[in-house]
């Protein structure tokens, strides 16, 4: 089992890992360092706890984004919503003209 230095606050935190995940475990930390500083400030410099609750709600809140979100290259571009568009108005005009069936 591998164990890797975290630096999250000025804090020195030690995380155990599987052996070659060290990298990921890195990576990881990085991402809640990166927030610590927004973090620390939300929670008034009142605890280290609490900065680190904050740090999990805006990593959430990413999670969330990110799950709710279309996924890369699914947007429809200005250019196919407006052929859409325009393929739809004909249709209505020609439902509107043709006569009612039986």
């Amino acid at each position: 089992m591998a164990q890797v230095m975290l630096d999250i606050g000025g804090r020195p935190h030690a995380v155990a890992c599987r052996d070659g995940e060290e990298s990921r475990v890195r990576l990881l930390g990085a991402m809640l360092a990166e927030r610590w500083p927004i973090a620390d400030r939300a929670a008034g410099g009142l605890s280290a706890e609490r900065a680190m609750l904050f740090v999990a709600l805006m990593l959430a809140d990413d999670l969330d984004e990110a799950a709710h979100r279309p996924p890369e290259g699914s947007a429809v571009s200005e250019i196919a919503l407006t052929r859409i568009a325009d393929r739809l108005e004909g249709l209505a005009e020609a439902l509107e003209l043709s006569p009612p069936s039986a």
